[in-house]
């Protein structure tokens, strides 16, 4: 940071991303130089005798030991130079940029020697040849290693490559949309990221809204990574100190007894935490809803949650040969045996009869659901699956604020615009089906009920909005509902009607497009106050996610990371932007560098920064999650049950409100934590530990 500067252009890469790989490229040219040089000794004498050739094979033998050699010392001063520094600090790695140029220069004559290498090594051409095996190997491998190497490195310049680092670009004093230079640069961004799109997904052009939801994703990653700079092992590196910053935050809100005394209550105790829920609003039918939001991930979920026994148990399932026989018309867009629709039956329990209509249909903004009777608790059942596919991501990516209308919803209400896309498609293919209607004749005295898994219940709570009027006893279990869903009155509103569950640190409760921009802008302000070099950061990075974060590195990774946390304050829109920062002198940079005013220079540049990227955001509405939350987190054993080695509740609970989702944190489990099984699994843990205890004391009231 900032982007590595080269040829006259702006590469996706930094001064400080060569450590590993020159590491890596050392290890093997010092194992060819040892067994070239062994080639060397041995075959250099026969060279002299050969009539014909010999000279051009002792230039090859000679040339290759003298250009391994050179690349050799290139590549250790590259190590050398790219791990000095924190990341900011570019100044100190100004050298990488010309050891780099003479790095790709030998890669001519390394390219006319290996030309030469392979005629003589596979054309029998070159007639100094010798009946040494041992010789003959190494230089055939030797010739097919380097033009592998070359291979390598054709590939990671494609990598890396910018196709807007030529782009002559300076920001203007005004930061607003008026700067014509600000917006052909936006333009520019957005058409690449379009064209990205239409090549890397191109069997999704064919869908009825592929192009609009191209182009919703190309203004959305246009504007998130515009003017920061960065480049992706910055923000891979951002992600470990953010983690090891937010643990750093906790203990200190600890050590002040904010988290003991004015921190949130949980409880393991279900009776005291549904005291003040409606009674339809329990745990015990959460979890039988969610098997239904598993049903609808069809086949893939069974063989993933069974990975030995799942086709075993879907073929007792399966119908061969389906497709070709009318009565199976109520299921939609399934393969030819049925398969989905065998995943759902074997989740479900249920039978065929039961399966109303099931629609595995998955275009962009349309969803697959199945319409269900479930008769245990008397209910028509809506199950609308999560995002599993290409074309979910897109209805994700979608994510600007709409205007949304349903009965009884407050005015002005604003929604996630895929997800409102994705209601409509859904509202039309039941009124093309009539399938509620049909439902409802067949099972008048049912009620209605709505579930989904992360798409799946956002898409669920909108729906519920649009069907309340029309069937008022409904309701809605909603599964890690992604953060941003409603405009923060329409998210109270489905309160009344539909019930969240959410498990740990799952990230996309807390993945909306403001939390978003807040994590891209506490990204940089954290690499800013960072002062250990890129490859520091990666090492640890591995460390954390086997070890955990050590108590020690909260207090060497930061120079100050109070400085990081009053950035953005100030106002300097005449400062150049960040990456032009850099200082005068060699001299005054290494006494600047060593002084006590850098961390006062880090939160300078934070706030300037901060500024630079925080003006403009892509969101205009704020979208919260919808429904009432019940939080689930795993409960910290008491020092007595650590003492004692005994056990006790896995898991405790809350009541938490949209805003304490808003935002987005780095924490180890936060992927697993959002998995529809994992979810399953942990309601399905507290309703068993809930009933060994009531046995328990049961039993002791007996005795």
């Amino acid at each position: 940071m900032p982007a590595l500067r080269l040829f006259g252009r702006k590469w996706l890469a930094a001064s400080d991303d060569l450590v590993f790989p020159a590491l890596f490229e050392i290890c093997f040219r010092v194992v060819w130089l040892i067994l070239i040089a062994f080639v060397f000794e041995h075959y250099w004498e026969y060279t002299l005798s050969c009539v014909e050739d010999g000279l051009g094979v002792q230039i090859y033998l000679a040339g290759t030991m003298v250009l391994i050699i050179l690349n050799i010392l290139l590549l250790i001063a590259l190590t050398n130079q790219s791990a000095r520094g924190s990341i900011t600090e570019t100044y100190l790695r100004r050298y990488v940029g010309p050891i780099l140029v003479c790095k790709i220069i030998l890669i001519i004559p390394e390219m006319s020697l290996n030309v030469f290498g392979t005629v003589w090594a596979f054309c029998n051409v070159v007639k100094c040849a010798t009946s040494q095996k041992f010789s003959r190997s190494v230089i055939e491998a030797l010739v097919v290693f380097n033009w592998v190497l070359f291979a390598l490195i054709i590939f990671g310049m494609a990598i890396v490559f910018d196709p807007l680092g030529s782009t002559k670009y300076r920001r203007g004093r005004d930061n607003n949309d008026n700067n014509p230079i600000e917006s052909a640069f936006h333009r520019k961004v957005y058409s690449l990221w379009m064209r990205r799109f239409r090549w890397a997904f191109c069997c999704l052009r064919k869908d009825e809204f592929g192009h609009e939801a191209f182009a919703q994703a190309a203004s959305l990653l246009s504007a998130l990574f515009r003017g920061t700079d960065l480049v992706p092992s910055d923000f891979m590196a951002g992600c470990v100190l953010l983690r090891v910053r937010q643990k750093r935050e906790t203990r200190e809100m600890r050590r002040i007894r904010m988290l003991n005394d004015d921190g949130p209550r949980y409880s393991t105790d279900l009776a005291r935490i549904f005291a003040t829920a409606p009674a339809w609003m329990t745990l015990k039918n959460a979890r039988h809803y969610m098997q239904f939001a598993l049903a609808s991930y069809g086949w893939p979920l069974v063989c993933y949650m069974h990975c030995c026994s799942g086709p075993y148990r879907l073929i007792k399932k399966s119908i061969c040969c389906a497709c070709f026989r009318s009565k199976y018309r109520m299921v939609v867009d399934d393969n030819c045996c049925l398969c989905h629709f065998a995943g759902v039956k074997f989740m479900t329990r249920l039978t065929t009869e039961d399966v109303i209509f099931a629609s595995f249909r998955n275009h962009v903004f349309e969803l697959p659901f199945c319409v269900l009777a479930d008769h245990d608790t008397k209910s028509i059942v809506i199950t609308i699956r999560g995002s599993f596919s290409f074309r979910d991501i897109f209805t994700d990516l979608t994510a600007d604020s709409e205007r949304f209308e349903a009965p009884g919803m407050p005015p002005d209400s604003a929604a996630h615009r895929g997800m409102v896309a994705g209601v409509e498609q859904l509202m039309k293919r039941l009124r093309e089906t009539n399938v509620l209607d049909r439902a409802f004749t067949s099972h008048p005295e049912y009620s209605l009920v709505l579930t989904g898994h992360s798409l799946g219940a956002g898409v669920a709570i909108l729906l519920g909005a649009k069907l309340r009027s029309k069937y008022p006893d409904l309701r809605v279990f909603a599964f890690a509902t992604p953060a941003g869903l409603l405009s923060r009155e329409a998210a109270r509103y489905t309160e009344t009607y539909a019930f969240t569950v959410g498990v740990g640190d799952d990230f996309v409760m807390r993945l909306g497009v403001d939390s978003i921009e807040n994590l891209r802008t506490m990204i940089v302000e954290t690499i800013r106050a960072c002062k250990l070099p890129k490859y520091r950061i990666m090492l640890n990075g591995f460390g954390y996610a086997i070890f955990g974060v050590p108590s020690r590195d909260l207090e060497t990774t930061f120079f100050d990371v109070t400085q990081i946390e009053t950035s953005g304050q100030g106002d300097t829109p005449e400062d150049p932007p960040i990456s032009t920062i850099t200082p005068p002198t060699v001299s005054g940079w290494a006494s600047f560098s060593t002084s006590r005013a850098l961390p006062k220079a880090i939160s300078l540049q934070a706030t300037i920064l901060s500024q630079l990227i925080g003006v403009r955001r892509f969101a205009k509405t704020r979208l919260y999650t919808g429904g009432r939350i019940l939080h689930i987190v795993r409960r910290k054993r008491t020092e007595l049950e650590k003492k004692s080695n005994s056990g006790g509740p896995t898991f405790e609970m809350r009541w938490a409100t949209p805003e304490d989702f808003t935002e987005l944190q780095i924490m180890p489990r936060m992927f697993l934590d959002h998995f529809p099984d994992y979810i399953f699994r942990t309601m399905t843990k507290i309703l068993e530990e809930q009933k060994a205890t009531s046995e328990s004391i049961t039993s002791i009231h007996e005795v």
